[in-house]
């Protein structure tokens, strides 16, 4: 996985995820850290061994560590965090060896990652969507009653 490789030490990738580790650090409520875009990666390779989708690996890890990449920007402004990422991914992306293709497919994947449901035909997006909200332990957050999600977008129980 040398490109996976590549992408975390990718100074464009390392710096937005500093200036986002230090926004969040006194945040209460869901942190946007390395842990949570590997928990994500994880559940979304799970999916795609359960389902014998033949996903790519790394396009699965390329898509989670980059899905929440955009979060900085959104805090600082206002750009909705999935239009910073998918551009964010494609300048990172192609200087780690990824073709054109599948960076307009993680970008694809990356941009529709907070509205994407069963109708789209885009397998990777399907399982972003679905492991970023499986990800998050909402049934045991101290924080759950300050939280703002709605009810149907947390995670209130363990999915297995």
């Amino acid at each position: 996985m040398n490109r996976i490789q590549s992408l975390c030490r990718h100074p464009l990738f390392q710096k937005q995820a500093a200036l986002l580790k230090e926004a969040e650090q006194d945040r209460i409520f869901c942190r946007h850290t390395m842990e949570h875009f590997l928990d994500v990666a994880r559940i979304m390779y799970i999916y795609n061994l359960e389902d014998h989708s033949g996903l790519n690996k790394e396009l699965i890890y390329a898509t989670a560590l980059l899905h929440d990449i955009g979060r900085f920007e959104q805090f600082t402004q206002g750009t909705p965090h999935h239009t910073a990422g998918a551009r964010i991914a494609g300048e990172i992306l192609p200087a780690c060896s990824f073709s054109c293709e599948d960076t307009v497919r993680i970008q694809q994947a990356i941009s529709g990652h907070r509205s994407a449901d069963a109708s789209t035909d885009d397998i990777l997006s399907i399982y972003l969507y679905r492991a970023d909200k499986q990800s998050r332990n909402c049934f045991a957050c101290p924080a759950a009653k300050e939280c703002n999600w709605t009810a149907d977008r947390k995670n209130n129980h363990i999915q297995y």
